[in-house]
């Protein structure tokens, strides 16, 4: 799994959990639509800060609740297929 992935599963995952669509999470967050599905769909690799900002503030977490989850600290950066 690739860092853009961990990304993607993480927002689907929250978004199921909470009831809510990817696209009901663009409105919530004032992300564009096209921004978030470029994430969970794998198009962004690595999305920026600021829209995961506002995401997980949508999501009504912190930034550090967010990016705090098994898959994300277990990740190394040297093993990203991407960079």
């Amino acid at each position: 799994m690739n860092y853009g992935e961990i990304y993607a599963n993480r927002i689907r995952s929250l978004c199921k959990k909470r009831g809510i669509s990817i696209n009901q999470l663009a409105k919530m967050s004032n992300v564009r639509q096209s921004s978030i599905d470029n994430i969970v769909n794998g198009r962004t690799g690595n999305p920026g800060v600021v829209n995961l900002h506002k995401i997980a503030s949508a999501l009504n977490m912190t930034l550090a609740e967010f990016l705090d989850f098994k898959e994300l600290n277990a990740f190394s950066l040297d093993d990203n297929e991407d960079e």
